[in-house]
């Protein structure tokens, strides 16, 4: 099994809550190709800013990979500035784990995390990616508390 932090904004949050889908760019075709049924995904909102205020990173949900990869070109997630038009066509359904009620900060966490090298730049792990995969020790210490199975 492998664990996987998805990387994504509030609006396709909602989405995959609602609809239990995971999708990202076609540049990212190697990436989610490597996710397997049964594996873990943890949906990771990045900051943002609402008006004037600050929503810091977060870890919202644990879901697991209920399907291989397939390709859909709906227009179901929104695409961030700067994309176009992406549709995130490679996608796969998901079967929720755990929705916290409460997020998971995810700042406080980066000193614990291995997955993160360099903690003064640690966004640049997870720049520019749909997704990554992290160790199964990251995946328990961001869970941690939350009696995730």
């Amino acid at each position: 099994m492998a664990y996987w932090l998805c990387i994504t904004n509030e609006e396709n949050w909602k989405v995959i809550k609602q609809r239990n889908i995971w999708g990202v760019p076609e540049r990212h075709r190697n990436t989610i190709a490597r996710v397997k049924p049964g594996d873990k995904l943890l949906i990771y909102l990045k900051q943002e800013r609402d008006k004037d205020v600050v929503k810091e990173p977060r870890i919202v949900a644990v879901y697991e990979a209920a399907s291989e990869v397939f390709r859909d070109s709906s227009k179901i997630f929104k695409s961030p500035k700067g994309m176009g038009n992406e549709t995130f066509p490679l996608r796969i359904k998901l079967k929720p784990v755990k929705i916290f009620e409460k997020p998971v900060e995810f700042k406080p966490l980066i000193p614990k995390l291995r997955f993160i090298t360099n903690k003064k730049k640690w966004s640049g792990h997870l720049m520019g990616k749909a997704m990554r995969e992290i160790p199964e020790e990251d995946y328990e210490v961001i869970v941690g508390g939350n009696d995730v199975k």
